[in-house]
């Protein structure tokens, strides 16, 4: 009958309308799993795929970022119009990034000077919170004017972005190719000191290498910096 219990010779009661078990498709029963122990799975599964971040050859998450300039840039925008588009995350503050500027080098302004006229965009994302070193619409003026930055630098303080990028370091690079699609990712030279700029350039190799139509042969990096 409904919802009675049968009463097992080894003396356990089994209920047919036991919450504690589920049928599955085949007619045996199989023990539930209480929500608490789903609950967590399913956030340890999130935190999983969050933690494996962007891949090379997926949609670089599209943004709109507005530069101390009060200008707007939008990355689906700039795709459409056939550019290619190097983000750089920013912080004037950190020794990796000062390396690239001034009498160390001149590393990001080369790659606007050799690569601007071939449809490349560069753009800097500064994610710092408000009030963190490095943020602020004034400091990071400053930081343009200084090093007379050929390029625009966005700000990011809610950090939208950065997250979106999975960006934890300054300076860590991506190259989105004309597609929208995330052709390079990780540091920007072979040199992880703060003293002085690589020998090998992974974002100007991979530009030469999407420009020219091949496939980009070192398409990811470990990043380093701040």
């Amino acid at each position: 009958m409904k919802n009675m219990c049968a009463t097992l010779i080894a003396g356990l009661v089994l209920c047919a309308g036991s919450a504690a078990f589920a049928q599955n498709s085949t007619g045996e029963s199989k023990k539930a799993q209480p929500a608490s122990e789903k609950a967590t799975q399913d956030k340890g599964e999130k935190k999983e795929k969050k933690a494996e971040g962007l891949k090379i050859g997926d949609a670089a998450p599209d943004f709109t970022v507005t530069d101390t300039d009060g200008k707007t840039h939008k990355l689906s925008d700039l795709t459409k119009q056939g550019k290619i588009v190097v983000l750089q995350w920013f912080n004037a503050e950190c020794p990796y990034v000062q390396k690239h500027y001034g009498d160390a080098g001149s590393t990001f302004n080369d790659i606007v000077k050799n690569y601007e006229s071939k449809g490349v965009v560069l753009i800097a994302i500064n994610s710092n919170a408000k009030g963190k070193p490095g943020s602020g619409k004034e400091t990071n003026m400053k930081a343009k004017d200084k090093w007379n930055m050929a390029y625009p630098i966005g700000l990011d303080e809610s950090g939208e972005i950065g997250m979106a990028y999975g960006a934890k370091n300054t300076p860590a690079m991506y190259i989105i190719d004309k597609n929208g699609t995330l052709a390079y990712q990780g540091a920007i030279d072979d040199d992880k000191g703060g003293d002085k700029p690589g020998k090998t350039n992974y974002v100007t190799k991979a530009l030469h290498q999407l420009l020219a139509g091949e496939t980009v042969t070192t398409a990811e990096t470990k990043p380093y910096g701040c």
